[in-house]
């Protein structure tokens, strides 16, 4: 998670973060001239290994203990895999729109709280608060509600299992790399992956092709990906299928390294 330092400058200048950068240059409330002396000395201050980018640590430097808190401690207790993300995001996108709104985003920061045992150092003053500092951190599009890749920048699990070497077609995939794929997905351990189990998967998948992503464009990688399998009409996929989708994606990478 890369977070502009012109944005982040623009953030910290302007009392209760209320103003949007292009409101404030149609205003005039902050010149070119000041934000290019801010950035100077927030490079400076806070991009500690240099690189002109601030990451997700450098940035939580900025924030007061409880926001730093919130940034933080998905980061450092990352998810097992995208099927407890999707079960997260079932759980908190109540009204089923593929988004998660600023009141959902509330609710899913407060049960936070609650699990660190700091809720009660929290009013709802705060936690809203709280609530509009993660969306300016994560909502990058700006539309006040956070789409799947965005949630995921929030949430990220400890490894997209699908990004190793094996999966690139440089080693032959071997039946106990598909396994180790099935096993991983199919969390219940009832021989198929299905529900919030496949939409984990498909996650994993479709982050290999595209940066950014809503529900509705999962749904469409997922008819995609699955109408060249014999998949189950209820929904699952077994390790022949999987098999086949693997199998479809090592050879895709080989393709890929090939090209001129």
């Amino acid at each position: 998670m890369i977070i502009d330092s012109k944005h982040v400058c623009i953030w910290l200048v302007v009392p209760n973060n209320a103003k949007t950068i292009n409101e404030l240059k149609n205003k005039k409330a902050v010149s070119d001239s000041m934000l290019v002396e801010l950035k100077a000395c927030f490079m400076e201050a806070y991009d500690d290994n240099q690189d002109g980018k601030i990451d997700i640590r450098e940035l939580a430097q900025l924030l007061p203990m409880e926001e730093n808190f919130l940034l933080l401690f998905r980061f450092d207790n990352p998810l097992e895999s995208s099927v407890e993300f999707m079960k997260i995001w079932r759980e908190y996108d109540t009204d089923g729109s593929g988004y998660i709104e600023a009141d959902e985003l509330k609710n899913f920061l407060r049960d936070l709280l609650k699990e660190a045992k700091k809720i009660n150092d929290v009013s709802e003053d705060k936690l809203i608060e709280y609530t509009d500092t993660m969306l300016q951190v994560f909502d990058s599009n700006k539309d006040g509600r956070l789409q799947l890749s965005e949630m995921a920048k929030l949430l990220p699990v400890k490894e997209n299992f699908l990004c190793r070497q094996v999966f690139k077609g440089a080693t032959k995939l071997t039946k106990d790399d598909i396994e180790r794929v099935f096993s991983l997905y199919d969390r219940d351990n009832n021989g198929s992956i299905e529900n919030e189990e496949l939409r984990g998967f498909l996650k994993d998948l479709l982050e290999l092709v595209k940066k950014d992503y809503d529900a509705q464009d999962l749904l469409e990688f997922e008819e995609t990906i699955l109408q060249g399998v014999e998949y189950s009409s209820e929904g699952k996929i077994s390790r022949k299928q999987l098999t086949m989708i693997l199998l479809a994606l090592a050879k895709h990478n080989q393709e890929d390294d090939v090209i001129p």
